[in-house]
C-alpha cells in the first residue's frame, strides 16, 4: 500500500513539557489536545505497531529512539491488542508516505482514530539522553490550541498528574469477559488442556505462542478469583505482562498464592514475574529509567547462554542474585534464573520445590528478537511433567531444540 501524505501531518504547533521544566517545541502528530503520562523511551528500530498496541505501555508517553517512524504503515496482522494503548507518542521524523504491501492504514491515521496525542519534529536523541541521565519522569504533550497555553499552566498540569508508582492500570486494559483461543494441535503437538491466563495486559503473540504449544487458552479478566480460575479446570495458570505498579496489585497476588497453594504449574511474564515475586514474599521497586527496547542482554543462569531480549518494564523484583534462598512466604527454595547483564537486575525467578517460574522480559516479542521463545516449550514440558506424562528433558535440551527450530 502506498498513500499520499496525511492531512493529519499538518503544521499545528506542539510542545513536550517534562516535570523538571524542560520544554521541547515541535509539530502536532496524531490527535490534537493534551495528554499526560510517564515519558519513557523505546529503542526498537522496527516493530512500532507492536509497541503501540502493547497494553503494558498504558499510562506512558513513548519516545521512539529510531528517527524515522511510520514508513511501513499499519496492518491488520501485527497488532498485539485491540487498540493503541500509549498515553502519547514522540517521534522525530514521521514518514510522509506509507509504502508496504501489507499496510491497510497509516500510522498517523490510526493515532488519530484512537485519540493518541503525539509530537514530531523534535530532537528525540536529546530527550533520550536527558531521561537516561535524570530518569523516567512525568510529562505532557500539548498540541494544537493547547500548545498556546501558559507555560506555567502546562507545567502545573504535568506536576499534578499521578506518578506511575502506586497505580493499578490492569483494569483499564484487561478483557471484560472470558475469551478462548483454541489449541493448535497436530501429531507433533498434542492437546495439553485448559490454560488459565489472567489478563493484566496480555499480548496477542503470547496467546498465539501458548496455543501453539497445545493449550486451550482461556483469557480471564484481571479481577477473576481463584474460583473463577478453578472453574475452567486448568492444567496450569499464566499471568501476563501489563502496566502499572506491582505493589498496587494485592488482589492478583492473593489469587496467585491460592494458585501456588493448589499446586498448579505457573508461568509469568513481565508483570507476571513481579507478581510471582510478591507471591513468594519478595519486594519490588521502581527502576530509575526502566528497561525498554529490543536489545537487552540477559543471562540464563540455568543454561549459561546470553540471550538478546525485548523488554518493557519500569519495576523489578528484589532478590539475591546468587544461590538459592527460602521463599519468605513458605514456598520452598527459589533462585534467580535470569539476570540482566547491563545492570544486574533480576530478570527471572524459578521455584525449586513447586512447579512455577517466571521471566521479566518478553520471549513472545513478535517483532523480535526470538532468542527466548523456547521458554514456552519449557512451560509446556513443566505441565507435562506435572501431569505425569513424558519425562521432562533437560533445560539444555529444550534450549537446543528451540535454537535448531529457529535456524
Amino acid at each position: 500500500m502506498t498513500t499520499s501524505p496525511s492531512a493529519n501531518q499538518g503544521h499545528d504547533p506542539a510542545v513536550l513539557v517534562l516535570e523538571d521544566g524542560t520544554r521541547h517545541s515541535g509539530r502536532a502528530y496524531g490527535a490534537r489536545g493534551t495528554t499526560l503520562g510517564e515519558v519513557v523511551f523505546a529503542t526498537g528500530m522496527s516493530g512500532y505497531q507492536e509497541t503501540l498496541t502493547d497494553p503494558s505501555y498504558a499510562g506512558q508517553i513513548v519516545l521512539q529512539t529510531a528517527p524515522h517512524i511510520g514508513n511501513t504503515g499499519m496492518n491488520e496482522e501485527d497488532p498485539e491488542s485491540r487498540r493503541i494503548w500509549v498515553a502519547g507518542y514522540i517521534v522525530r521524523d514521521p514518514s510522509r508516505i506509507v509504502s508496504n504491501w501489507r499496510a491497510t492504514s497509516s500510522l498517523d491515521d490510526d493515532l488519530l482514530r484512537d485519540g493518541i496525542v503525539g509530537i514530531s519534529g523534535i530532537d528525540t536523541r536529546a530527550i533520550t539522553r536527558h531521561i537516561r541521565s535524570a530518569g523516567s519522569m512525568r510529562g505532557g504533550i500539548f498540541s494544537g490550541a493547547d500548545a498556546a497555553l501558559d507555560p506555567q499552566e502546562q507545567l502545573r498540569r504535568v506536576t499534578e498528574a499521578p506518578e506511575m508508582a502506586g497505580q493499578n492500570l490492569s483494569a483499564a486494559v484487561s478483557v471484560p469477559s472470558v475469551q478462548i483461543t483454541p489449541a493448535i494441535v497436530s501429531d507433533a503437538v498434542p492437546r495439553l488442556g485448559n490454560l488459565a491466563v489472567l489478563d493484566l495486559g496480555v499480548k496477542q503473540s503470547t496467546l498465539d505462542n501458548l496455543a501453539a504449544r497445545g493449550f486451550d487458552v482461556h483469557v480471564l479478566p484481571q479481577a477473576s478469583s481463584f474460583a473463577d480460575i478453578a472453574a475452567i479446570d486448568p492444567v496450569a495458570v499464566f499471568y501476563s505482562n501489563g502496566p502499572g505498579d506491582p505493589s498496587a496489585s494485592d488482589a492478583q497476588v492473593a489469587v496467585l498464592r491460592e494458585v501456588l497453594d493448589a499446586g498448579l504449574p505457573y508461568f509469568g511474564i513481565c508483570f507476571g514475574n513481579q507478581l510471582f515475586g510478591r507471591a513468594l514474599g519478595l519486594g519490588t521497586y521502581k527502576l530509575t529509567f526502566g528497561h525498554r527496547g529490543i536489545n537487552q542482554p540477559v543471562l540464563d543462569k540455568v543454561t549459561g547462554r546470553v540471550e538478546i531480549t525485548a523488554h518493557n518494564h519500569g519495576f523489578a523484583v528484589e532478590a539475591p542474585i546468587e544461590g538459592a534462598f527460602a521463599s519468605p512466604n513458605g514456598y520452598g527454595q527459589v533462585e534467580v534464573s535470569h539476570v540482566g547483564l547491563n545492570d544486574q537486575v533480576v530478570e527471572g525467578l524459578r521455584a525449586l520445590d513447586i512447579p512455577a517460574f517466571s521471566v521479566q522480559y518478553h520471549p513472545e516479542a513478535a517483532a523480535g528478537p526470538h532468542d527466548a521463545n523456547y521458554l514456552f516449550d519449557r512451560f509446556a514440558e513443566l505441565v507435562r511433567q506435572h501431569r505425569g506424562g513424558e519425562p521432562k528433558p533437560s533445560d539444555d535440551d529444550v534450549s537446543d531444540s528451540a535454537t535448531k527450530e529457529s535456524k
